[in-house]
């Protein structure tokens, strides 16, 4: 297939640019400066100078050509900022930004669409023990900061499940690790804050297993679709903060709630596991790396 991917150049998108063309794709990739259309021409496809937000422009670059389908994976979690609002970037990514993707698909004729989601879509909270799947409740908010992210992943899925003129997939992934993301085992990456003690439970997914899947999605995903993408055991954060060989910042819980009050949301309050047994069925995909500590190996 002719695919364009908005965020070539991600943690995410740089491995799956890769894993795209090895399996015989061509990618057309979104870049919004001559830097970003240099890295893509590196990675092996070939750039279109348009960005995203600007829909005008988006469809002025686009006229003229074709792709069989379109894949979001865009968000702006280089520099977080210390709370969380309503017009978070990565929100407008997943609102703007779907949108007038989706309009492009109609320019350039694709009949797939494949969004980024999160499985954190399920809500910040304890839910204790039981593996989530795609039937669990998705969208479920807290009354906390972290409800900002939740509003955009709804608005993400729900404008795609909405549109006519695509068959559009959901990939909920689990939390990144792996080079380029947060926790990247690579000598020299950044220090990142832990909670003391291990704080709460969440699932994981190498970048690469999350690209696998998500080149598995655009062959084989079902139209209004939404599809787990984990590793096989979830685990809380001070284990995969151990693995990556001491770069991290252990905080109480008060400190780490002080300093961001997203992680705490995040980091403390959920404990959440989920199943890609769906994924696995209908996708034939399964994690390559079963936990962090085969894939930080």
């Amino acid at each position: 297939m002719r695919v364009l991917l908005a965020g070539a150049t991600g943690a995410i998108g740089r491995p799956l640019t890769r894993a795209l063309i090895r399996d015989g794709h061509e990618v057309l990739a979104l870049a919004r400066t001559e830097g970003s259309a240099s890295a893509v021409r590196a990675l092996g496809a070939e750039p279109v100078s348009a960005d995203a937000l600007d829909r005008d422009g988006l469809l002025r670059a686009l006229d003229g050509l074709s792709a069989d389908a379109v894949i979001h994976q865009l968000t702006a979690l280089k520099a977080p900022k210390r709370t969380l609002t309503a017009d978070d970037p990565s929100n407008l990514l997943r609102e703007r930004g779907t949108a007038n993707l989706l309009e492009a698909a109609g320019v350039l004729g694709a009949g797939r669409f494949l969004t980024q989601s999160l499985v954190l879509g399920y809500g910040y909270r304890d839910h204790g023990d039981r593996f989530l799947t795609e039937e669990d409740p998705f969208g479920v908010r807290g009354g906390t900061v972290a409800d900002h992210v939740i509003t955009g992943l709804v608005e993400a899925e729900g404008r795609l499940f909405a549109a006519d003129h695509v068959a559009g997939t959901a990939l909920r992934y689990g939390v990144f690790y792996g080079p380029g993301t947060w926790f990247d085992p690579t000598p020299g990456s950044r220090t990142t804050p832990v909670p003391m003690g291990g704080g709460g439970v969440v699932p994981w997914v190498h970048v690469e297993d999350a690209a696998e899947a998500t080149v598995a999605a655009l062959e084989k995903g079902g139209a209004g679709e939404a599809y787990n993408i984990v590793d096989d055991r979830p685990s809380d954060w001070s284990e995969l903060a151990t693995a990556r060989g001491g770069r991290q910042l252990r905080l109480p819980a008060w400190a780490l709630r002080l300093m961001v009050p997203y992680l705490g949301a995040l980091m403390l309050d959920t404990r959440l596991r989920v199943s890609h047994a769906k994924a696995t069925r209908e996708l034939g995909w399964s994690p390559r790396h079963q936990d962090h500590r085969a894939g930080m190996a």
